[in-house]
């Protein structure tokens, strides 16, 4: 969850309009939504090309020449490997704990060039990859701006959102998460065809969001809410007038700085969380998004490719395979987009727990049927 943040009131339409201004603003903020999920959809497209195994995989690459079987169960069973994906993830970890106090202390925008400029970096480093050490270098510094963008992303978006169009535009991160990863897919089924250093490519790729959110950071201005918790008061009024689009924002900006004052006399936030009364509230914070990684789609998403290719897809049917997961992601976040805030979350939640339980169930039945009629 992003960190230093704070909310208004409920129950407040506050006047303002979905400006040009606003739209472009939360377009480029948008595309550090964009660069992770390229590098979600990327990986495992890369670690399904028999030229980028024979280079820095040699032991998977044999397994895969040795054993032409239609199950290949095991044969990416390697901890360079294993670590190749698991870097960016462990780095996004470590640089979310410090990403936490930067967003918060020296404003969101800062937060965002921060981690547009890491991932530039991580880019390059892997484009340009000699060996498996630069691989692993290049996807930790994806890594650390991943936990910079997570962090300053959604808050930026959310904070810049007029009142009525903020669930929408909140969802647009997700959204730019799923596009990044089916670009990412789309692009691994083309590159792959070129001949040995598609795969460069396909890493390489990662710049383009990466040098957009790095130069939109530094034209894009800061949130109202930002400049209000480091005591910049003329600055965010005028900023707030500009991405509202009229004048009449006084009613909205004294709440800003009323939410600031009270959050500020919070005494001990983390032992209050603790409490009895916010029991039932931490309680669901944490296991929603728990349980949501037990149900195994972050695999699904990372290892799309090399999972199809496992139980006996060819090298284009198991990238094209993955292409169509990515599209119906993709869909599937359009149409909250469009429900969000007429339905509401709840219903959202409620509708994709119920199609999350019938899936498994539907796949587990599927097995027991197949196995019965063999």
């Amino acid at each position: 969850m992003p960190a230093g943040g704070f909310v208004l009131r409920e129950g407040k339409d506050y006047p303002g309009n979905l400006t040009p201004f606003v739209t472009v603003t939360c377009v480029v903020a948008a595309m550090g939504g964009l660069s992770f999920g390229y590098d979600i959809g990327i990986s495992g497209g890369v670690t399904s090309m028999p030229p980028f195994l024979k280079k820095f995989f040699p032991g998977v690459y044999r397994k895969l020449l040795e054993h032409t079987s239609t199950d290949q169960h095991c044969q990416f069973n390697s901890q360079k490997l294993t670590m190749f994906t698991l870097s960016l993830y462990l780095a996004a970890f470590l640089a979310s704990m410090v990403a936490s106090y930067i967003t918060r202390k020296l404003g969101r925008r800062l937060s965002m060039l921060l981690g547009g400029m890491l991932f530039c970096s991580g880019a390059i480093i892997n484009a340009a990859a000699k060996d498996v050490a630069m691989l692993i270098i290049g996807r930790m510094l994806l890594g650390f701006g991943v936990g910079f963008s997570i962090q300053s992303v959604p808050l930026y978006l959310s904070e810049t959102a007029p009142y009525k169009y903020r669930g929408a535009l909140n969802i647009g991160f997700q959204l730019s998460i799923t596009i990044g990863i089916l670009v990412a897919e789309v692009l691994n089924y083309f590159f792959a065809k070129v001949s040995y250093w598609g795969w460069r490519l396909s890493l390489g790729g990662a710049m383009v969001p990466a040098l957009i959110i790095t130069v939109g950071s530094l034209l894009l201005p800061d949130t109202p809410n930002s400049l209000i918790e480091r005591g910049k008061h003329e600055e965010a009024i005028a900023k707030l007038k500009r991405i509202r689009g009229i004048d009449n924002v006084e009613e909205e900006y004294n709440d800003l700085v009323a939410a600031s004052e009270t959050s500020k006399l919070v005494e001990h936030p983390w032992r209050n969380l603790l409490q009895r009364k916010y029991r039932p509230h931490l309680t669901m914070a944490i296991a929603i998004p728990f349980f949501q990684q037990l149900t195994g789609i972050n695999v699904i998403m990372f290892y799309a490719p090399v999972l199809f290719k496992t139980i006996g897809f060819g090298n284009d049917a198991s990238l094209m395979s993955s292409v169509i997961t990515g599209a119906v992601n993709v869909a599937a976040t359009l149409v909250s987009i469009g429900v969000v805030d007429r339905w509401g979350r709840r219903i959202l939640f409620l509708e994709g727990g119920i199609q999350m339980s019938i899936c498994p169930v539907d796949i587990h039945l599927h097995s027991i049927f197949t196995q019965i009629i063999s």
